[in-house]
């Protein structure tokens, strides 16, 4: 079995997790975030109780940068631990 490039794992599940967030950020820009919430919640039968903030360009850059970051660091141990687990065909 193949092994995964740590750093190319990162950047695919960090990018996959910014692009989430930055979805999130435009449905807040949109002013559709909280019916989304809403929705979410009652399909979980949980009653709402969250009020989406008003879009804020700052906040909306740190969420996607940190997820992001984030998401690498998860990509990155998890190629470790895969390869660690999978040792190379010789």
């Amino acid at each position: 079995m193949r092994a995964i490039n740590p750093i190319k794992a990162g950047l695919a599940f960090g990018v996959v997790l910014g692009l989430f967030h930055l979805c999130w950020a435009a449905l807040v820009a949109f002013g559709v975030a909280q019916a989304v919430i809403d929705f979410i919640l009652g399909l979980h039968f949980i009653a709402p109780f969250m009020t989406i903030q008003p879009f804020a360009l700052p906040t909306a850059a740190m969420l996607v940068a940190i997820t992001a970051l984030i998401g690498f660091a998860i990509g990155v141990v998890f190629a470790i631990a895969w390869n660690a687990l999978h040792p190379a065909e010789r």
